[in-house]
């Protein structure tokens, strides 16, 4: 044989051993098997969670729009974040021509403002 294919038919070899040795060394066991289930069972059960938390969420909202103009204490306090302090400060301040007017007369931050923008109106 010649020295080319001798070096080749040795790293043929060599490759097809490792592959087996490799395959063998990597049949999971069952319980490892039971392991990566039950990670993915508590995935699965995480995210479903979540997204019937958001079901929920949006549908207890409706589209109950509240007009910071009228809107009671307690209808204020609904909104997601808006503290009694800032309630009674939205209630102090009235009427705003426009809802962006919290953020504008420093009542609310821009960040609160985004979360609850779609949620309330400035009716005169």
């Amino acid at each position: 044989m010649k020295p080319i294919h001798l070096h080749f038919a040795l790293c043929a070899l060599l490759a097809g051993s490792f592959s087996v040795l490799t395959a063998c060394a990597n049949k999971d066991n069952p319980d490892e098997i039971r392991r990566q289930t039950a990670q993915a069972t508590e995935t699965v059960r995480q995210d479903t969670k979540a997204v019937v938390d958001g079901v929920k969420e949006g549908m207890g909202r409706g589209n109950n729009v509240i007009d910071i103009n009228k809107a009671s204490r307690e209808d204020l306090l609904t909104l997601p974040g808006l503290s009694g302090r800032e309630a009674d400060s939205i209630i102090a301040n009235r009427p705003f021509d426009d809802a962006h007017d919290l953020v504008k007369r420093r009542i609310i931050s821009e960040a609160e403002y985004d979360r609850i923008q779609d949620r309330i109106t400035a009716n005169r």
